[in-house]
């Protein structure tokens, strides 16, 4: 019977890391060799990483990658195939493309046909189409290559399969968000019922801006049984063996890796995009305002899981209006992870500017403007060590705080990255209760309980007053969260929300808090996407916008 060795390589590249990402190929196509494999697979615009957004609109960035893929050919003459994404541009124009590189040259040229241009994706803006490639040889086998989008609707892998394709290989360049495995599983199973051929569905891994790529690569056999699986967030390297049949190609029943629940992925892709955020733009530590609450006490955890406790540099910054509880939690939280933590008073400062502006603030009532004083204080020193440390900031506001503008811009917004900007309040809550009580290999902090549960279990505040309160000024979180849910990530109408169960009052106040904080959002640190709504490139609104929902007036 004929049989056919497929290497999957599951990677992480980095964008724009052309000579890095093209020897991450070439030693993934040694490892194939050893292993005797007819053929290396690698995702969906590997050789550039991706997304490369308009990067890919430079000519002289497309031909540089070009020269890499034909680099690449040339060092990979004689042995597997190898199947690796990147751009294409020809006279018909620039194409979102996967080249088959055999016997030392480019042998066959796949271009994507279904552009996505939705959630964080704008390829129709960038790319062309050029009608369904059809299928390509490479041994005994007949391959159609359905990119990504081009298996997530039935007529790429139809029309290839009524070409006289025996398998399908979708080279992916899909990013997490919370419950994509299962429309990913979904969709593809439908492909190969429609079709009748075993499919293999390969994902890179690794973080680039605010997207984590997730792999969790797996692999169907016709009917839809899954043959073999990958794990996610992690690089993987798999032989895969396809046997003929007298029902076609079938795939040999492999590993089958366990992948965690949307708590566990949730908190992952926190880890793992600050880690290569960190990594791939250089620097090495962070640091970040400590406050004795419950969002700086996640992310300094986040931090210390992705980079490890001793690059982790925690700074209290009290006033008058810090209590003594904060400061000792502050203190538990870098003590039971191992970050080095300084304390530094804002007194002075805070003084300083308040009598530089008693002449002009003369008669006026103390307000918000004296507190936010404070919040900007605080940026201000932090980022004063961030510069002198050679540190990146990390800021802290959760994506509830976010929404509403709950936060003060060149105040506690300062900051390179964001690991919770995508988690709401209350995911915040459940995320610190989660991590206290599990430990994984990828965690570089110690195991047991690092934010202790006095902080999670005390009114949040921003002490920027006597007895203040979150809940002097917003509503209960897990109302505010609801409330939230619907109208940013489920695009809900006022009167939905009241048909919900939420005080119409309420859900205005909500709405319009979202809308005026826009400016806040444009001007806000990228931080690791969890949703299919996340602030950025998935929900992109006007920063001027006088509309308001007037449904359940």
């Amino acid at each position: 019977m004929d049989t056919f060795r497929l290497t999957l390589a599951q990677l992480n590249p980095t964008v724009g890391a052309l000579a890095g990402n093209m020897k991450k190929a070439l030693d993934a196509w040694h490892q194939a060799c050893a292993a005797k494999a007819d053929m290396v697979m690698l995702p969906e615009m590997f050789i550039t990483g991706y997304q490369i957004q308009d990067l890919v609109l430079k000519p002289a960035f497309v031909a540089d990658a070009m020269a890499h893929i034909n680099e690449l050919a040339a060092a990979t003459s004689d042995g597997p195939a190898l199947g690796i994404g990147g751009p294409l541009r020809t006279s018909k124009g620039l194409f979102n493309a996967y080249f088959i590189l055999q016997g030392g040259s480019v042998k066959t040229t796949v271009k994507k046909f279904m552009l996505p241009n939705d959630t964080v994706f704008d390829e129709k803006r960038l790319y062309d189409t050029d009608g369904i490639t059809g299928p390509y040889t490479v041994g005994p086998l007949r391959i159609g290559t359905p990119i990504c989008e081009d298996a997530w609707h039935v007529d790429v892998a139809e029309a290839q399969a009524e070409s006289g394709a025996q398998v399908l290989l979708v080279p992916n360049g899909s990013p997490y968000a919370r419950g994509k495995m299962d429309q990913r599983l979904s969709l593809m199973v439908s492909r190969v019922v429609e079709t009748g051929l075993p499919l293999v569905y390969l994902n890179m891994v690794g973080g680039q801006d605010d997207q984590v790529f997730d792999g969790g690569s797996f692999v169907l056999n016709p009917g839809g049984s899954m043959a073999a699986s990958l794990p996610v967030f992690d690089e993987a390297l798999a032989h895969i063996d396809f046997t003929q049949s007298d029902d076609g190609w079938i795939a040999d029943a492999g590993d089958k890796a366990q992948w965690p629940d949307d708590m566990e992925q949730d908190y992952r892709v926190c880890v793992e995009s600050l880690r290569d955020y960190m990594g791939k733009t250089g620097f090495k530590s962070v640091i970040l305002g400590l406050s004795g609450g419950i969002d700086s006490a996640i992310v300094a955890t986040i931090a210390a899981d992705a980079l490890g406790p001793q690059n982790v540099h925690c700074v209290m910054l009290p006033s008058e209006y810090t209590s003594q509880t904060s400061l000792d939690d502050a203190a538990a939280v870098a003590h039971a992870l191992g970050a080095k933590l300084d304390t530094v008073s804002i007194a002075g400062p805070r003084a300083a500017v308040t009598e530089t502006l008693a002449p002009l603030f003369d008669g006026l009532a103390a307000d918000v403007t004296e507190e936010n004083i404070q919040s900007r204080m605080r940026g201000l020193l932090l980022m004063a060590m961030s510069n002198k440390f050679g540190s990146m900031l990390l800021t802290t506001g959760n994506k509830s705080e976010v929404a509403v503008g709950y936060a003060t811009i060149y105040g506690d917004m300062s900051g390179g990255y964001n690991p919770i900007k995508d988690l709401y309040k209350t995911r915040v809550f459940d995320l610190c209760r989660w991590r206290n009580a599990h430990h994984r290999p990828w965690m570089m902090a110690p195991a047991g309980t690092m934010i202790d549960p006095s902080i999670i279990d005390k009114p949040p505040t921003a002490e920027l007053r006597d007895d203040q309160k979150d809940e002097d000024s917003l509503p209960p979180y897990p109302v505010l969260d609801g409330i939230l849910e619907m109208l940013v990530d489920q695009d809900a109408s006022v009167a939905d929300c009241v048909t919900a169960g939420y005080d119409r009052d309420t859900v205005k106040k909500v709405e319009h808090l979202i809308y005026i904080s826009e400016y806040k959002r444009f001007q806000s640190a990228p931080g690791a996407r969890t949703s299919n709504r996340a602030f950025w490139l998935d929900r992109r609104y006007p920063i001027v916008n006088r509309w308001r929902d007037t449904t359940a007036d």
